[in-house]
């Protein structure tokens, strides 16, 4: 088994950095390895496996922000409560200071199905009046997006099939090999997005300019073009076969005011209890 790490950019679903190799090696061990790609001024959305305080601590020294989502076992000490419900702690015993978003989403499927389950983020944005905590709940639903790259690397490009090489020189070509042609896709399909103002990279589909690719290359059809265009015989595929526009589920986030004793701890003994102040739905 290979594991693959990937960091995606939100939006274009590029790729700005990879890493992989054998699956016993963890997932912290491969993100170490795509620190050099960042830079101030990104925010870099994480998953549950990546509250490691030490990973953490590298990512800030490269002046990249974070927002991760943490562990259900991690029980944070709050050290100063803020205005918006989100509150001060630290991780490492002190060592790296952040804030802590805790929310309540509650998602109704199109079948009726409500799935309702508890959201601690923390982030290294601990200024509460210029990154408000709804607004960073809001901005770390984006991180569906690299899940919807490893999609289609999995099951799009390869449709089920093993990777065919034998020794470990050949299985790095092929992997490779994979994210160049996804790069490349994704790269048409952007130039394809701004070709057209206001229009969602959402829609995009990268199954048609997969197909599409997979075409020109059979035929051997517009290789040597006429007039070079921005927007090709692939960008114009992808702009002929929009997926409609994206409808997002009816969910409702609560920002928590105060956690209760078993989510968060204080210096003090008696902790407040949880406020039952209501939310106003969102839509996603």
């Amino acid at each position: 088994m290979l594991r693959l790490l990937v960091l995606i950019e939100c939006g274009t679903r590029a790729v700005l950095g990879a890493a992989f190799g054998p699956e016993n090696a963890g997932e912290t061990a491969y993100a170490e390895r795509l620190l050099g790609q960042l830079t101030p001024g990104m925010l870099v959305l994480l998953d549950t496996g990546f509250d490691s305080w030490p990973l953490l601590s590298q990512l800030r020294s490269t002046g990249a922000e974070f927002v991760c989502r943490s562990g259900a076992r991690r029980i944070p000490l709050i050290t100063k409560r803020l205005p918006d419900g989100s509150y001060l702690s630290t991780f490492g015993m002190g060592k790296l200071p952040v804030r802590i978003v805790e929310a309540w989403i509650t998602v109704t499927y199109q079948d009726g199905t409500v799935r309702r389950e508890q959201w601690r983020l923390a982030t290294s944005l601990t200024d509460h009046t210029g990154y408000p905590a709804s607004e960073l709940v809001d901005g770390y639903h984006e991180r569906w997006q690299v899940e919807a790259a490893y999609f289609s690397i999995k099951a799009t490009m390869l449709d089920g099939r093993v990777l065919r090489s034998v020794c470990c020189a050949d299985i790095d070509q092929e992997v490779y090999a994979l994210l160049t042609v996804y790069q490349a896709l994704v790269r048409i399909a952007g130039d394809a997005t701004a070709s057209r103002p206001r229009l969602d990279p959402d829609r995009i589909s990268f199954t048609v300019a997969l197909e599409a690719a997979r075409d020109q290359v059979t035929i051997a059809g517009g290789v040597l073009p006429d007039a070079v265009a921005l927007v090709g015989t692939i960008g114009r595929a992808v702009l002929d076969n929009l997926l409609p526009a994206r409808r997002r589920q009816r969910v409702k986030a609560r920002t928590r005011k105060n956690p209760p004793a078993s989510t968060a701890r204080t210096p003090s003994s008696t902790p407040p209890p949880p406020s039952t102040t209501p939310s106003k739905p969102k839509s996603w």
